[in-house]
């Protein structure tokens, strides 16, 4: 990465973290996590950062604000990376071997199994195919998160 990235990058944390006051980063944080991640919200394919402000009764800047300083990443990354950790603990579970990737895909909110695949892919070096006849054993693998 060059010097101008990493420069650009601090620059755009630091905005990011003038926009929101610390005590309302923090808030905000565990609201997101609550909603996205304990209620598992990310499963749902039409729940948007506009939709999770509105519920939160913040805007969307906000919203962008808190994941990208929290979480390092964007709001869909974010959504994506829950959506594959669901669909890990579902790919090693035994009452789950008679469903296909494509159901698996939606039941963890991807629109279609490209996506999902992709998703899978960055977030563990494996296919989610390859995933589960490791037994869910991503590390022996090469898993890359």
């Amino acid at each position: 990465m060059s010097k101008y990235n990493v420069n650009l990058t601090e620059r755009k944390e630091a905005a990011y973290r003038s926009l929101v006051n610390p005590k309302l980063m923090n808030e905000l944080k565990g609201k997101i996590v609550n909603v996205l991640v304990k209620k598992k919200k990310f499963k749902d394919k039409e729940y948007s950062a506009k939709r999770l402000a509105d519920d939160l009764h913040t805007n969307t800047r906000y919203i962008s604000a808190v994941v990208s300083v929290c979480f390092d990443m964007n709001y869909s990354s974010f959504v994506n990376k829950n959506r594959i950790e669901y669909a890990k603990t579902i790919l090693k579970d035994k009452r789950y071997d008679n469903l296909k990737m494509e159901e698996i895909s939606d039941m963890v909110g991807f629109s279609n199994r490209q996506s999902f695949y992709a998703a899978f892919y960055k977030y563990t070096g494996i296919t989610p195919k390859q995933y589960k006849l490791d037994g869910g054993d991503a590390d022996s693998a090469g898993n890359v998160d």
